[in-house]
C-alpha cells in the first residue's frame, strides 16, 4: 500500500517538473517573439528607408482615349441570331431583297449562246463548287445568278470568243429558317424548296392571339456586304380586304418575327378576324372551373369559337341553377390585369347573341355564383399584379388545385 501511495507521488512530481518545463519553452518563445517585433532586424529598416515607386495618377475613364477600346467583345460568345441581332438591320428594295444567293443543294442550267456544246446543268456540292465543260470545278457559293453568269464568262473566254452565258435556277435548296415572336412553337424550322412565308407560319403552330400580322419582320443576309437586311411584311390588310397574301418566298437562313400587339394599337386591330384566319393557331385551350359536374380543366377548341361552343362542349342541363351565373375571365395586356365579364349561360343557350362572345386562348370560365364569389376573393389577395400570361396561367393552376377535386369549401 505503501508503495503504492508512493509510487503516485512519484509520478505526481514528474508531471509538475514535465508542466514547468513547458512554461519555460513558452515563456522562452514569448521573450523572443517579443524582441523580434520590437527589434526591427537590418533588413527591415533598409525596406523602410528605401524609396517606394511613384505610380501615375489614375486615368479617367469617362474620359475618350485614343486607341483604348474599353468594351472588349468576349471572342468565345455565340453570334447573335437573325430573329434580334446586335446591329440595326437595314431597310431595302424589294428587288435587292429578293436577290437570290447561291448555296449548297442549289442547281442552275447554263446556257452559252453560239456554243451549245458548253450548254450544261449541275447542283453545287458541299465545297460550293459546279463542274463546268473545259473549265472545271468553278465555286459559286454566295453567288446570285448574275454573277455566276460573269464569272462563267470570263473562264469560257480562254477557250471561246466573247460567250454568251445565261444562269437560270434549276431547283433550289430546302430552306432552314428560325421562327420567333408570337408562334405557337418557336424555332427552328426546315421547309420545302420555295416556301411561303404563310407556310413557315403554319409549321410553326400559327400565331397566337397577341400576334400583330400587321407588321411580320423577314430578315437575311444581304449577299452584297453579309449585313443583316429586313422587310416587314402586312399580313393583316389582306385578309381585312379579302385579298390575295402577299408571295413572300423564304430562303435559307432566313428569320421571321411576329411581332406583338403594342398597348393603344388595336382600336382598328380586328383580333377575331386574325383569329379564325388561316395563319392563326387552329387550336385555343380554355380553362374550365366547374362545380356542378365536377370539370375542372382544360378545353380544347378550334380558334375563332364563341362562347357557345364551350358551353355546349360542358353538355349542360338548362336545369341548372348555376347555368344563369357564369364568368368569363380574361387576362388584358393593355391594362395589365384580370378582365372579368358575366353571363348568362341560360340565356345564350336560348339564343342571345349579345352575350355569346368570341373566345380567346387561355381564356378562363367559372360556373356557379359560389366559385365566381371565391375566384374573386382570391384575386383580391393577390398583391403582385399579374404581368404576363404565365402569370395569369399560374395563378389559375393554383386555385384549380385549391378548389379542384371536389373542395367545396
Amino acid at each position: 500500500m505503501e508503495g503504492i501511495i508512493l509510487t503516485k507521488v512519484n509520478w505526481y512530481a514528474v508531471g509538475t517538473l514535465i508542466a514547468i518545463g513547458w512554461l519555460g519553452q513558452i515563456n522562452s518563445i514569448a521573450w523572443a517573439t517579443s524582441q523580434r517585433i520590437t527589434e526591427p532586424s537590418v533588413s527591415t529598416a533598409k525596406r523602410e528607408q528605401a524609396q517606394l515607386p511613384t505610380l501615375p495618377p489614375p486615368q479617367d475613364i469617362n474620359s475618350p482615349t485614343e486607341g483604348v477600346n474599353i468594351n472588349v467583345p468576349d471572342p468565345f460568345a455565340p453570334p447573335p441570331p437573325l430573329g434580334y441581332p446586335e446591329e440595326s438591320p437595314q431597310r431595302v428594295p424589294d428587288n435587292q431583297f429578293n436577290e437570290y444567293v447561291l448555296g449548297i443543294g442549289d442547281s442552275i442550267a447554263v446556257t452559252v449562246e453560239r456554243y451549245p456544246d458548253l450548254n450544261f446543268s449541275g447542283t453545287i456540292d458541299l465545297q460550293g463548287n459546279i463542274l463546268v465543260p473545259l473549265v472545271g470545278k468553278i465555286n459559286v457559293l454566295g453567288l446570285t445568278p448574275d454573277q455566276v453568269e460573269d464569272r462563267l464568262a470570263t473562264a469560257f473566254s480562254e477557250f471561246v470568243v466573247d460567250p454568251d452565258v445565261t444562269v437560270v435556277l434549276a431547283g433550289l435548296r430546302s430552306a432552314t429558317v428560325t421562327i420567333a415572336g408570337e408562334v405557337t412553337r418557336p424555332g427552328y424550322y426546315s421547309l420545302a424548296p420555295g416556301s411561303q412565308l404563310t407556310a413557315a407560319l403554319q409549321a410553326a403552330g400559327g400565331t397566337t392571339n397577341l400576334a400583330d400580322l400587321r407588321t411580320v419582320i423577314v430578315r437575311r443576309r444581304s449577299p452584297a456586304n453579309n449585313s443583316i437586311i429586313e422587310q416587314q411584311i402586312d399580313l393583316f390588310t389582306p385578309l381585312q380586304n379579302a385579298t390575295s397574301l402577299p408571295d413572300v418566298r423564304l430562303r435559307d437562313g432566313d428569320s421571321v418575327v411576329v411581332l406583338e400587339l403594342e398597348t393603344g394599337t388595336t382600336t382598328d386591330y380586328d383580333r377575331s378576324l386574325a383569329s379564325r384566319s388561316t395563319l392563326a393557331t387552329p387550336q385555343i385551350t380554355l380553362r374550365v372551373l366547374s362545380y356542378p359536374n365536377g370539370r375542372i380543366g382544360n378545353l380544347n377548341l378550334p380558334n375563332g369559337s364563341n362562347f357557345i361552343d364551350a358551353l355546349t362542349s360542358l353538355a349542360p342541363s338548362l336545369d341548372d341553377a348555376d347555368l344563369g351565373k357564369i364568368a368569363l375571365m380574361r387576362f388584358d395586356p393593355e391594362q395589365g390585369k384580370v378582365v372579368t365579364q358575366e353571363i348568362d349561360g341560360k340565356a345564350v343557350l336560348m339564343g342571345d347573341l349579345a352575350q355569346n362572345v368570341p373566345l380567346q386562348n387561355e381564356d378562363v370560365i367559372v360556373v356557379g355564383r359560389s366559385l365566381i364569389a371565391k375566384v374573386n376573393y382570391a384575386l383580391r389577395l393577390v398583391t403582385r399584379p399579374f404581368s404576363d400570361f404565365l402569370g395569369f396561367r399560374n395563378f389559375f393552376e393554383n386555385v384549380g388545385n385549391v378548389f379542384g377535386s371536389g373542395n367545396n369549401n
